[in-house]
Formats: structure tokens, sequence, C-alpha cells
């Protein structure tokens, strides 16, 4: 079980958030706060659901009405969802990164070119001598 799970029939939910239940029901119209339905089609509310209409009084008792407090709700739960998404892609990319560790080494290439070292391995030596004498003028 986690937060979105749904528990609570419509009058617990309704105590614990401090509201009545037909305020619930306007909600659930309202697309507010829309509770997960049973086979009989009766309300279910989640803990999250219950803390959203928390804050849905919240914000209610400091004056914004039921349109801004949708607005407010709607894009709360889209950074919820980004979030969660991105929290999704990092866990894929340290998973690829430790699938391929070797593509995160580099060396310089005989001709100065970029080469990638798998983990572990070392560039071959050379062992040409070069000799340089700068030019002598005059």
């Amino acid at each position: 079980m986690d937060e979105h799970s749904p528990l609570f029939a419509i009058a617990v939910a309704a105590e614990l958030a401090g509201m009545h239940p037909q305020t619930l029901r306007q909600y659930d119209r309202l697309g507010l706060v829309s509770p997960t339905r049973t086979a009989g089609q009766s309300r279910r509310y989640s803990m999250r659901d219950v803390v959203q209409l928390r804050e849905i009084a919240q914000l209610s008792s400091e004056g914004l009405n039921l349109e801004g407090i949708r607005r407010i709700l709607e894009l709360e739960n889209e950074v919820t969802s980004l979030r969660e998404r991105v929290r999704t892609l990092e866990a894929a990319l340290a998973d690829e990164m430790l699938a391929r560790p070797g593509r995160r080494v580099f060396a310089a290439g005989s001709e100065g070119e970029v080469v990638s070292l798998r983990a572990g391995t070392r560039t071959q030596k050379a062992n040409q001598l070069v000799v340089w004498r700068p030019l002598r003028r005059g």
C-alpha cells in the first residue's frame, strides 16, 4: 500500500479532511479530487486524496475561489508527475552507466583522436623514440 491506495469511504475521508461528505461529492463533480470507484461505483479515497482535500480547505480559507484552487492542484499534480518521471529517467541513466562503465573513460589516440576505453584497461604504450633537433640559424 502507498499514499495512492484507495482506502477510505466518503464518510471517513470527509471526517479526516474536516469536511462534510456533500462537499467531497461536489469536489468530485468539479474534478478537484477524483477518488477511485469500486465495482459498485462508491467512492474510495486515498491518503493523497485526503491531503488534497485539506489543501483545498486551506486555499479556500485564504480566499481562493474553486477555479483558482483547481488550477493550483492541476499544476501541483503535474509537478509531482514530472518529478516522478525525472526520478525514473535518472534511475534508467544510472543503470545504463553501470551497464556500460567503459563508455565514460577516454584517452587520446596516436593521431590525436579521442578513444573510448573500457573501465580498467590502459592505452597501448608506444616504445618509439622521437628525436627532435631544432634548426640552427645562422
